[in-house]
């Protein structure tokens, strides 16, 4: 009854299944075992002409002391220990991240209205802007909490420039070369014990041992291809100090609003906002990817900017919807909203459309989220309409040093 029974396999089995694997072939010289596996052997050439054997017998014979016999495995067997090696759980999110990165690129800021809340409620904390570049937004309005643990400066350029004009060319400041001796009292015995033979000291400027919003202007490095989303903890080296934050990034632009954006860009220059002691430009900034093996990966690098908590990053919702019926500059208009009350709290906001129209919702039809909207112009058929949201966003309080 126990004949049809299965067992494991022997140790001595496992052996005589490796040997198995293994296989003798003839190679150049220097060849390693892994190259060897990657190679075929003289039976895979047996659909050659016999032409062409003859034709290369003189030269084997010639070249006959150019070659050796390699055991080699098979590619199964290569790394046996690949899947011990694998987090299921870290490819998982690493893929959840490629993904919404991917989305975001094809599809900047757009995001359904979503069909089991109230685009009212969801939506509560945005606003419409007629003109993103032009319309003012009061940067001291609605301040988080964190915002009362920092200090601000009034004029960040003005006060670096005296700075530096009063302390650098002053009989406190040691000149270059020079021999300075220091004593330092209260040092903790976990320094003394150690084996370190050499400490760095660095001096600094007034209040730049206070907190504020440092931004820094950043470029990824070519060979980092990592999805980084805002508000991941990042290790930055501004300078001298190093310490761990959770910085957002945005546009890099001159107007008095910034675009946030959701992951590292690929490419260009852009600000990366977070919290941090004060430090006067001109600094290097490099930023790090900390692994879960404590080994470090460079995102990119470049300089501080200013330290300023009035900067005003916003965020941008973009909601779309598809025209139903078109008569001349009007148009009715589906799946922008999907409930009559919506459509009257979003009312006074300007809509426009990928072609470059502009419009205003007239009124609501009926209970299911269609509404007229007027245009400037005609309207294609095969046109989108938009409506573009914005909020205020902050950096993520989690300073410490490192």
């Amino acid at each position: 009854d126990m004949d049809g029974e299965q067992t494991w396999p022997t140790a001595e089995e496992l052996m005589e299944a490796e040997e198995k694997k293994k296989e003798s072939k003839r190679v150049p010289k220097g060849t390693s075992a892994y190259q060897a596996v990657w190679m075929l052997s003289d039976d895979d050439d047996d659909d050659d002409d016999d032409d062409d054997d003859e034709a290369m017998s003189e030269e084997e014979e010639s070249d006959e002391g150019e070659y050796e016999e390699v055991e080699s495995e098979s590619v199964a067997g290569t790394e046996p220990d690949y899947d011990l090696q694998f987090d299921q759980e870290t490819e998982l999110e690493e893929l959840r991240k490629f993904r919404e990165a991917t989305e975001h690129e094809a599809f900047p800021d757009e995001l359904d209205t979503p069909l089991d809340t109230p685009a009212r409620v969801r939506f509560q904390k945005y606003r419409g802007l007629k003109s993103f570049r032009t319309t003012p937004w009061d940067p001291k309005e609605n301040l988080p909490l964190d915002y009362a643990r920092i200090s601000q400066l009034e004029n960040f350029t003005n006060v670096r420039k005296f700075v530096v004009k009063s302390h650098v060319n002053t009989a406190r400041a040691v000149r270059k070369g020079a021999f300075v001796s220091l004593y330092i009292a209260n040092v903790p015995l976990s320094i003394v014990n150690t084996e370190c033979t050499a400490l760095t000291l660095f001096g600094l400027f007034p209040y730049e041992q206070k907190m504020s919003v440092q931004h820094s202007v950043i470029q990824r490095h070519g060979q980092c291809d990592l999805v980084v989303k805002g508000k991941e903890q990042i290790l930055a080296q501004v300078g001298f100090r190093r310490y761990l934050v959770r910085p957002i990034f945005s546009q890099h632009t001159k107007s008095n609003k910034h675009k946030l954006e959701r992951f590292m860009p690929k490419s260009g220059s852009f600000v990366a906002s977070y919290y941090a002691p004060i430090t006067l430009t001109p600094s290097p900034v490099v930023l790090f990817k900390l692994e879960e093996d404590g080994s470090v990966t460079l995102l990119g690098n470049g300089s501080t900017l200013s330290c300023d908590p009035d900067r005003v990053i916003c965020k941008r919702v973009v909601l779309s919807g598809h025209p139903l019926k078109i008569h001349k500059r009007t148009a009715t208009v589906r799946y922008l909203f999907h409930n009559r009350e919506d459509i009257a709290y979003f009312r006074p906001v300007e809509v426009r459309t990928k072609h470059g129209r502009r419009g205003h919702i007239k009124e609501a039809l009926g209970t299911h989220g269609h509404c007229k909207i007027g245009f400037d112009g005609p309207l294609q058929q095969n046109d989108t309409v938009i409506m573009c949201l914005y909020k205020r966003v902050f950096p993520k309080w989690d300073f410490q040093f490192s």
